[in-house]
């Protein structure tokens, strides 16, 4: 039987928000998938992504070299939302930190918590 992504629950624009963690338990990024991008992460054990901004798909580390290995997809209890357990290779965010969770709001205050990672 298998699974299918066409059982998930996508919203209006037919994505599902996706959350990417590394193997230690750290929360690395979210972004958002469509069914095609589902099925694509599962058929080729690399995490796919749709990018709004371009309307296409985004390989994740396809031109940084950052890529994202997907160990195991995880469904949430309503099916409107993926945990993505991942390999990070480098940097998960843009900015070339380890994760886009980098402020933390502390006492009020907005506080830097990772830095970038240097070549």
């Amino acid at each position: 039987m298998g699974f299918d992504p066409a059982t998930l629950k996508y919203n209006d624009q037919g994505l599902i928000p996706a959350i990417a963690q590394d193997e230690t338990g750290d929360v690395l990024m979210m972004a958002w998938m469509n069914a095609d991008a589902v099925a694509k992460t599962l058929e080729t054990g690399r995490v796919t992504y749709w990018s709004r901004s371009r309307a296409a798909f985004w390989v994740k580390g396809e031109t940084s070299g950052h890529v994202q290995r997907l160990i195991e997809m995880r469904v949430d209890c309503d099916r409107d939302t993926l945990l993505l357990i991942v390999e990070q290779t480098g940097a998960a965010c843009h900015t070339n930190r380890r994760s886009c969770f980098f402020t933390a709001v502390r006492e009020g205050e907005e506080v830097e918590i990772l830095s970038p990672i240097l070549d």
